[in-house]
């Protein structure tokens, strides 16, 4: 497998993600996958010694921390509200100072005194190390070698820290350090979205603690969040030599002077601390961050507490896969990690569909969560329900957003941020035509689908009935019941319809030349609504009388509503064309696209939409898609399960029209979404196993290579990061936690046939699966719970605590026939 497209690197073990040299054109893309984060924020791993431009981009995200602006864009006002880029803390600069001699130069990796360079992403400690190496211009045979050590630090949320060492070779004097807090930073980490408004910081103020301490504190401007860091800088083992505080409108500088002799390492610890007004249990951001930093232990300690913490979550992510597909999966879960760790049960955040690592999507909230809770679910249920008691505490506005459209129920926003409001852009910029267009996702209502679909999957894996009859009961009817006021009878086609909406593709968002946005009949929008509507009834049937009625009495629900659910769940209409699931109603009429012209004369044609309008056409003409739709289907739901669906509304869907429908979908995608590929691969494992590797190595590099041609250095794609590691956990193993036991029907690929993962199923914390190509061992961890039971291949078996047992494949042949101890 290469990685070399966009960015290439090096792993020196199978937890380490390395980079030889500094390439300026390739920064922005390290700074991203070298990001270092706990949940509560994160920040992108910028060197030190340099500024924001072209070639960097630092930058630090809180969770749920966005500001609203307002632009002039094409003759317009719009409004945006974006995840702020808070102050700097990483600023660290030096200059070396040869005994009798003035001053050298600021020294930074992109000068020219810089002979070498490096960095390491440790995945197992969560730390990022940067060395380098500096000669004099004047006499090569002086040099300083740098060495930095940064880490996020994962068990105590507010604190970071980074260790600089300074070793002299070939000449004796002084190192000049300046480190500094800074505030005079903006949104400036996407290029198309730099003619709006990007300074969401105001009213600075900074100052000096301790000694060795200084301070910056500002606020968003609209938003009104309080933010403070403080910072201590201290130099290792010399405690008399003091810093020079030097404060300014947006700046909190310290300097030190350090003496230094030839063949010595010196060593300068910074330790930062971060509070915002969103924090519980603090009289103010400001005294929080001093008192924080003061009470910091030495770097030693801390890195030492940082390490203890991450081998603690590892405990609960067991994943086993050898190769270059092993050290990509480990680094897609160090990042998901890092963006939804055990932190974020504390939180009011949601799933921000390009992590905590830059500003693409303005660090908004989309679907991404249909393709991260699956694994979290069964690692870290607690997190899962913290990011769905964020969409519960946004129910209001949904129920409100729907009232404005004359609708009954929830209709979730495409787009969420702070409050739940719809955060869709109405202009989006095309980079090459350079107009400015108007932008119809919000009306992908599906969203509520997967909302639902979260729900009900949380609850099946975690077994918290607590949850799902309240909180998840709320919302699963909610938005059934916005499915089933949008489903207008249509006579002629005895069918229900769903008009005016846009599906996954996002390609087609509306018809021919029409003056109105919007599709009828998606057939993934009308499916999922109708397994949302008859998830509602099952889940009202099974709450207990009295909150079924306090539920329904508070909702002022029509005895008739379940009637109409349970009558739409079957009549929904699902348009064919010749004898193929049709994407949306008039998708046969649209005109097929000359792929071959365009992939000669465009070569990458990922963002076909794009193209065709900077020529002066439109997208909605042709059979294209960006990405999978109708076969988001596939992704969502077993072959059982998906078929089931299908009888339910009427329909008969087998292995083989099911096959016809990849057929036909697959080379009229040009997979201009990261997910596509995930998709792809997911529906093909089940269907056309020769063909699922190939998806599936694009969906593995996609961020590691940027196969999207610059997208990874505005920010991970969280969700693909995320389905990769589940396609192992879930699609390979055919995973199904049931409240009945754990259901596996595996469908390992040649290139993924042997690996290792572990599951919280219930009560039992780490039920441990090997797949081998004919055969699967569970075991179950000692314990006081019973038995789990295993179904497979139609057999099930139980696996008491503590013991373990092979299983047979399909097939195969049982290698150990009965349960022993582990």
């Amino acid at each position: 497998m290469s990685t070399s497209r966009g960015g290439e690197h090096r792993t020196t073990r199978p937890w380490t993600w390395a980079y030889e040299g500094f390439d300026p054109e390739r920064e922005r893309l390290r700074e991203t996958l070298c990001t270092l984060g706990n949940g509560y924020f994160a920040t992108r791993g910028s060197a030190s010694e340099t500024s924001a431009g072209a070639s960097h981009c630092p930058g630090t995200y809180a969770a749920g921390c966005y500001n609203r602006l307002t632009s002039d864009v094409a003759g317009r006002r719009v409004e945006n509200e974006d995840m702020v880029n808070l102050p700097n803390w990483l600023p660290l600069r030096y200059r070396v100072r040869v005994e009798g001699a003035a001053p050298g130069p600021w020294l930074s990796p992109g000068g020219s005194q810089l002979i070498e360079h490096g960095q390491t992403l440790d995945l197992r400690h969560g730390t990022l190390t940067r060395r380098s190496v500096y000669t004099a211009e004047e006499d090569g045979d002086r040099r300083l070698h740098v060495e930095q050590c940064r880490l996020v630090h994962m068990g105590e949320p507010h604190l970071a820290a980074q260790r600089t060492s300074f070793t002299a070779e070939g000449w004796a004097g002084e190192v000049e350090v300046e480190a500094a807090l800074d505030g005079d930073v903006r949104n400036a980490g996407v290029e198309r979205y730099a003619g709006l408004a990007s300074r969401h910081l105001t009213r600075w103020r900074t100052g000096t603690g301790e000694p060795d301490t200084v301070w910056l504190c500002c606020r968003t401007l609209n938003s009104d969040i309080r933010i403070a860091l403080a910072s201590r800088v201290r130099v290792a083992g010399r405690p008399g030599i003091n810093s020079d505080a030097r404060l300014t409108a947006r700046q909190a500088v310290q300097t030190l002077t350090i003496p230094v002799e030839c063949g010595d390492t010196v060593v300068v610890d910074k330790t930062v601390a971060l509070h915002t007004s969103h924090d519980p249990a603090i009289s103010g951001p400001r005294p929080a961050a001093i008192e924080d930093v003061q009470r910091a232990p030495e770097f030693p300690r801390l890195l030492a507490s940082h390490h203890r913490a991450w081998e603690h979550i590892w405990r609960r992510t067991t994943l086993d896969v050898g190769g270059k597909s092993g050290s990509i999966l480990r680094l897609h879960l160090f990042h998901v990690l890092q963006t939804l760790s055990p932190h974020t049960a504390d939180l009011d955040v949601g799933v921000p569909a390009r992590g905590l690592h830059g500003e693409a999507y303005r660090g908004h909230v989309f679907w991404d969560e249909l393709f991260v809770l699956p694994y979290l679910n069964l690692h870290f249920p607690e997190v899962s329900r913290a990011l769905l008691g964020y969409r519960h505490r946004r129910l209001p506005s949904a129920c409100q957003a729907a009232r404005d459209v004359g609708r009954v129920g929830a209709m979730y926003p495409w787009q969420s941020g702070s409050d739940g409001r719809e955060e869709s852009p109405e202009l989006h910029l095309n980079p090459r035509s350079g107009r400015w267009l108007s932008d119809h996702s919000r009306l992908q209502h599906h969203v509520g689908s997967a909302v639902a679909y979260n729900v009900w999957q949380y609850a099946q894996a975690s077994g918290d009935t607590e949850f799902l009859h309240g909180k998840g009961a709320e919302m699963l009817i909610q938005i059934a019941r916005f499915w089933a006021d949008a489903a207008v009878w249509d006579p002629s086609l005895g069918r229900y319809r769903i008009r005016g909406v846009v599906g996954p593709d996002e390609y087609h968002d509306g018809y021919p030349d029409s003056a109105a946005p919007g599709l009828d009949d998606n057939a993934y929008t009308n499916i999922t609504a109708a397994w949302v509507l008859a998830r509602a009834l099952e889940l009202s049937s099974a709450l207990p009388s009295t909150r079924r009625q306090e539920l329904f009495e508070r909702l002022r629900m029509d005895p008739a509503e379940q009637d109409r659910w349970d009558h739409i769940a079957h009549r929904l209409h699902v348009p064919y064309q010749e004898g193929i699931v049709s994407q949306f109603d008039g998708y046969a009429d649209l005109g097929e696209l000359d792929w071959d012209r365009y992939r000669r004369q465009y070569g990458d044609i990922r963002r076909l939409d794009r193209i065709l309008e900077a020529e002066g056409d439109s997208v909605n003409r042709y059979k294209a898609s960006k990405q999978a739709d109708v076969l988001m289907l596939g992704y969502l739901f077993s072959p059982r399960e998906l078929a089931g669906l299908f009888r339910q509304l009427g329909h008969r869907l087998d292995d083989e029209s099911w096959r016809a429908t990849i057929d036909y979908y697959l080379p009229r995608t040009t997979h201009g979404s990261t997910l596509s590929a995930l998709v792809s691969a997911w529906v093909l494992a089940r269907a056309r196993r020769d063909e699922a590797w190939a998806y599936a190595e694009e969906a593995l590099i996609g961020d590691v290579a940027d196969i999207q041609g610059g997208t990874t250095a505005e920010g991970i794609h969280l969700g693909a990061m995320a389905g990769t590691v589940d396609f192992v956990q879930r699609c390979l193993t055919g995973l199904e936690a049931r409240g009945d036991g754990l259901w596996l029907d595996p469908a390992p690929l040649p290139q993924l046939s042997k690996f290792r993962v572990g599951v919280r199923y219930r009560n039992h914390g780490d039920v441990d699966l090997r797949f081998r190509a004919q055969r699967v061992r569970v075991a179950v961890p000692d314990s006081e719970e019973g038995p789990v039971h295993v179904v497979l291949g139609g057999s099930e078996s139980a696996v008491p605590p503590g013991n373990a047992r092979w299983l047979a494949l399909p097939g195969g042949r049982v290698s150990r026939a009965r349960a022993r101890r582990r």
